[in-house]
């Protein structure tokens, strides 16, 4: 996946999904203008995390896979680790769990953590590039 549309797509799934299998039938429950706001709100929230190993935040290093609104207002995150072995593993989730839940109008977050697609450095961002001098 290229590193400028890996954050990107997942921008557009939180505006953008919303699973059936998390009790949510579609975005119309929540106004658009609102719904871009959350948007806006999650992605800053997943920004405000940073793997306490490297100098960058989960969102930039490209963890984050998809995030889903449900119409009760219930953030569903599936993200992944640098590796199954990170040390972090079972602080990360946790700490993407409570900031996406205290964004204003989230009813409560919940945090998978998955192994497909294997995250690999084509996923991190510009400014996780920046940040860790990998060029």
């Amino acid at each position: 996946m290229n590193e400028n549309n890996s954050n990107q797509d997942v921008a557009a799934t939180v505006a953008n999904r919303v699973p059936t299998d998390a009790g949510a039938a579609s975005t119309g429950a929540i106004p658009p203008h609102e719904l871009e706001r959350l948007t806006d709100d999650i992605v800053q929230a997943l920004k405000s995390v940073h793997d306490p190993e490297i100098p960058a935040d989960i969102y930039e290093l490209g963890l984050i896979y998809k995030v889903d609104i449900g119409e009760d207002r219930i953030v569903h995150v599936e993200m992944t680790l640098t590796t199954p072995n990170c040390p972090s593993a079972a602080e990360l989730p946790l700490m993407v769990e409570s900031a996406v839940a205290m964004v204003s109008g989230v009813a409560g977050a919940k945090v998978a953590v998955v192994w497909d697609p294997p995250w690999d450095q084509s996923r991190m961002s510009e400014e996780a590039r920046v940040a860790l001098n990998l060029w």
